[in-house]
């Protein structure tokens, strides 16, 4: 995996809005800023509805922002059209949560994982049995599956199938939207293994979409949290456990459950809801389910600022925090 910082995709003050009913507005992003390095992953996390497939969709041109950039390489993307855009896919590509609901269940999978390839004009019908297999043997399927159907494989296999279509292009962004959510936990592993495998092998940036923060902290270069449309805390995936800063970080964290836990500890849960994002209250999105929110909080929304290298909260308690750090050290300097 490269190890440079090289910044190959970069969101820019990304906001989405959705008219609803009675003149109101549902705010599904709100000013997100991120960077996907080469070579790298970032991973975003939070509850389901917080906004992060509706963030990146637009990072594939499913979609676009109501406001903000998606730069690749410095070029906006949002503001392709035509054979531009069309030309542009090349380059970012897309693991869905369900493979079937982009599976043609009409097409064997040589069709399937052929198409991208043909619609480009990088192999002609000839090449298809070939390339097929190619792209078989790449996800660690037997060359035989490409005369068979969707319905045919099992959900891990059809996993698998769609990466190896996504790949087929040699895209250098892969997003995944919650690309192991519905297998089972030793399918889950497997598959995981083969996307680390394969970003190796090939220098692949990936966006990981997944609600699973233990699953993130064991593939991710970079983890960004979102709340109710909001990023509200972004750190290097090694540093989760011990330096995570922002309170449903940390709630995230408390929630995991494995052997290896203390069992000592009562396992602790977040009070309330999500308030509806038709109805998000001023101030910090979070503060009616922080035990530690106070009447700033109430007031203003915190915004995203640098704590230490690579990592960024927004949070009102870590001014607080210095405040009486720097208090202390005044005193103690005084005695």
């Amino acid at each position: 995996m490269c190890e440079n910082n090289e910044v190959i995709l970069e969101a820019r003050h990304v906001t989405k809005r959705f008219p609803a009913s009675g003149g109101r507005t549902l705010v599904a992003n709100h000013d997100i800023n991120l960077k996907f390095q080469k070579g790298k992953t970032l991973g975003l996390v939070g509850e389901s509805g917080c906004g992060k497939s509706t963030f990146m969709r637009f990072l594939v041109s499913l979609d676009t922002p109501s406001e903000g950039e998606i730069l690749y390489r410095g070029r906006d993307i949002t503001k392709l059209r035509g054979e531009e855009l069309r030309q542009s896919r090349q380059h970012i590509q897309m693991v869905f949560q369900d493979p079937t609901s982009s599976f043609n269940p009409k097409m064997r999978i040589r069709d399937i994982v052929c198409e991208p390839l043909l619609n480009f004009g990088r192999i002609t019908k000839k090449e298809k049995d070939a390339a097929c297999r190619r792209l078989l043997e790449m996800v660690e399927l037997p060359g035989d599956f490409a005369d068979r159907y969707p319905h045919n494989m099992s959900g891990g296999q059809r996993q698998r199938v769609a990466i190896a279509r996504a790949l087929a292009l040699e895209p250098e962004i892969l997003i995944l939207d919650e690309a192991t959510s519905a297998l089972d936990v030793s399918v889950q592993k497997t598959i995981i293994e083969l996307i680390v495998k394969l970003q190796r092998e090939k220098n692949i940036t990936i966006g990981f979409i997944c609600h699973d923060i233990s699953l993130i902290q064991s593939c991710a270069d970079q983890v960004a949290v979102m709340y109710l449309g909001n990023v509200v805390e972004v750190l290097p995936a090694k540093d989760l456990a011990k330096n995570a800063k922002h309170p449903y970080t940390k709630a995230l964290i408390g929630s995991i459950f494995d052997i290896s836990m203390d069992f000592s500890k009562p396992i602790e849960s977040i009070e309330g809801e999500a308030p509806s994002p038709l109805d998000v209250p001023a101030g910090c999105p979070f503060r009616g389910r922080c035990p530690k929110a106070t009447t700033r909080c109430a007031a203003e929304q915190p915004k995203l600022r640098t704590v230490e290298a690579g990592h960024e909260v927004a949070c009102h308690l870590l001014d607080e925090e210095g405040k009486n750090k720097t208090g202390a050290s005044a005193l103690t300097g005084r005695i």
